[in-house]
């Protein structure tokens, strides 16, 4: 058990031995991450007065990112559009828009038989029902060394899943899709697997391009045929982030109705699509090509969501369709995609400028939010804490060596003092 778990669970016996014997086994084990990215992010929202390169959010001008054709509507709708519960699966219209904007924008799924999307709670949401409805005790969940650490509360400490890591990259610095093949076969005793593909991946910002896409579909499929099965998570929260030559589509469509063994399951949003994180819009579509088994997992899914959370936020849903349905949407998100992408390329071209080689290396990155430092010689939560400290500046520490960086929520013309203010920093430190 995590010591925090253990810290909470001796405080609550203490004060109410009932209340501390009323706990489930997930209640005990549940806790608040003191070191992860959302403490990490609260620390710096105190602190880093200059630059707070910390939260997974867009900013500009100094404040959230956001689209005109959202933010001007917010006083323009009738009340039966924002104060009566939503449907438990979602406003019909909002599931029709996503649908045809996924079909839209992955066109491999046009002769693909997938659900209408059920529309979740955001992103967090869609990946606990994934968890409620196929992870047992012990069960694998496989993912990359470099992920989002809410995988672990979601999948392990909520579920008891069992989390297998494999090197994000290989020697070549591409997806590594023999370690996912090594660590899928290692669990073939076992019968099951959830492989869990994030891609813009969070916290590196990398996409693999066609040729590795191939051979991560190749390599479940060989597990698949093997007699493994697969529940095949792609975990779309940054689409549409693509800055170079990566993949442009999500792995959904190259993994629906594959093969009998492998259920695709796709988890996205407009939390980050659309740049707004606070709406807590998301949504979840299963692909298989039979009718009857897509229309039972979406009341199983119905059955989670009534029992967790009952329903979605009305209004927000009511935004969302507003902004797919106005014709300035497009024009919008575009002008949004450029500066991100503005912001990505300078912070690849100062990273590529040579002046800091001494000190770290970094992954590469193609599209999304972050990137990450790979430090050379120190540690990094103790440049993070440095940086925050001495200079006002907030990052997020992972592991030893990585410091990911959000170029999304730094203007472009103040990325270059950023790095370079981290380079000082560490030079601080080895001195």
């Amino acid at each position: 058990m995590n010591p925090l778990a253990h810290q909470l669970n001796e405080t609550i016996r203490h004060e109410n031995e009932q209340v501390y014997a009323m706990l489930s086994r997930l209640g005990q084990e549940i806790y608040f991450p003191k070191e992860g990215i959302l403490s990490q992010s609260a620390e710096a929202s105190s602190k880093a007065k200059k630059f707070n390169a910390t939260i997974g959010i867009a900013t500009e001008g100094g404040a959230p990112m956001h689209l005109p054709v959202i933010q001007d509507a917010l006083s323009a709708f009738e009340p039966k559009d924002i104060y009566p519960y939503a449907p438990p699966a979602g406003k019909p219209e909002l599931r029709k828009l996503w649908q045809e904007k996924m079909l839209k924008e992955n066109p491999s799924l046009q002769d693909k038989s997938i659900s209408n999307p059920i529309v979740t709670n955001a992103l967090t949401h869609g990946l606990s029902i994934v968890a409620d409805l196929f992870a047992d005790a012990g069960d694998p969940v496989i993912m990359p060394d470099k992920n989002w650490e809410n995988y672990e509360l979601t999948f392990s400490i909520r579920r008891g899943a069992e989390m297998v890591y494999y090197p994000l990259y290989n020697a070549d610095w591409k997806f590594n899709s023999e370690g996912l093949r090594q660590a899928l076969f290692e669990q073939q005793p076992k019968g099951k697997a959830i492989v869990v593909l994030n891609f813009p991946n969070n916290p590196t910002g990398y996409t693999p391009g066609h040729e590795e896409c191939q051979e991560i579909v190749s390599v479940l499929t060989e597990a698949a045929e093997a007699g493994m099965k697969i529940v095949a998570v792609t975990d779309d929260a940054y689409f549409g982030l693509f800055f170079e030559d990566s993949v442009h589509e999500s792995l959904f469509g190259s993994l629906a109705s594959i093969h009998p063994n492998i259920l695709a399951v796709k988890v996205d949003g407009a939390t980050k699509e659309e740049y707004v994180w606070g709406f807590r819009v998301g949504f979840i579509t299963y692909s298989s090509p039979s009718k009857p088994l897509l229309a039972a997992l979406e009341q199983k899914t119905l059955g989670i969501i009534r029992a967790t959370i009952s329903s979605g936020p009305h209004p927000s849903q009511t935004f969302i369709i507003h902004a797919l349905r106005s014709p300035l949407f497009e024009q919008q998100k575009q002008e949004k995609f450029d500066i991100m992408k503005g912001r990505a390329n300078k912070v690849k071209a100062i990273l590529d400028s040579g002046k800091y080689g001494d000190v770290w290396n970094y992954y590469p990155f193609n599209s999304g939010y972050f990137m990450c430092l790979q430090l050379k010689d120190i540690h990094a939560e103790t440049l993070r804490t440095h940086l925050l400290e001495q200079y006002e500046i907030g990052t997020i520490a992972l592991g030893e060596t990585d410091l990911r960086v959000a170029f999304s929520c730094i203007a472009e013309e103040d990325l270059e003092e950023l790095f370079d203010t981290i380079y000082k920093g560490v030079l601080d430190l080895k001195a």
